[in-house]
């Protein structure tokens, strides 16, 4: 049970949501919160009404609360795939990104995930990434954008964005090594066994 002083990662889920995107971060940060509790955090999953999201690939997935009467955060992360397309419309969304920019310290993105903050006007003025297959979508969004098209993750300090799906992982990462240190994120590295090497 975490106390009042644990720090929250919040991984959002929604409709037709990438699996890898979400559940990618989550094995990492999972691995990171539940190894190393004297860290300080805890990480869940949230969705809008706190029921289980279909993904993209037909994966089912239970939400651990509610935006509603979820915990503080101090990270959110925004997955990406295929339910971000009708997010970028969805003015109700759209403003509860805006209203989570306005109460937690850092906001992160996974693939498409950027796409839904650059139509909230998070990314104006500020270099990010995304899936290779929208980074002119992305332009298209925001034209003030500094679009990253070779980077795995951009960290620009309260936002983080990354590149496709796996490329999650390697910002979770990147979070554990910010929010701790390079040493614990190279020890939740070697406990999840990620060194990719691909075989094709």
């Amino acid at each position: 049970m975490a106390n009042e002083d644990t720090r929250n990662v919040g991984i959002l889920l929604f409709p037709d949501v990438e699996e890898l995107d979400a559940v990618g971060p989550w094995e990492v940060l999972s691995y990171w919160t539940r190894t190393f509790p004297q860290d300080g955090w805890q990480v869940f999953c949230l969705s809008a009404d706190g029921g289980p999201v279909t993904c993209a690939k037909g994966l089912t997935i239970e939400a651990h609360h509610a935006m509603a009467g979820m915990p503080p955060l101090d990270v959110l992360l925004h997955p990406g795939g295929r339910g971000t397309r009708p997010q970028l419309d969805d003015a109700g969304h759209l403003e509860w990104v805006r209203s989570q920019r306005r109460s937690v310290p850092l906001m992160t993105s996974v693939c498409t995930g950027s796409l839904v903050f650059a139509a909230a006007g998070l990314l104006a003025g500020r270099p990010a990434t995304t899936h290779w297959a929208s980074l002119d979508r992305l332009a298209e969004l925001d034209p003030t954008i500094d679009v990253r098209a070779d980077e795995r993750f951009v960290d620009d300090g309260d936002v983080i964005t990354s590149a496709g799906i796996s490329a999650g992982i390697d910002m979770a990462l990147h979070l554990v090594a910010r929010l701790t240190s390079a040493e614990r994120a190279q020890e939740v590295r070697r406990g999840i066994q990620y060194d990719p090497q691909p075989p094709v």
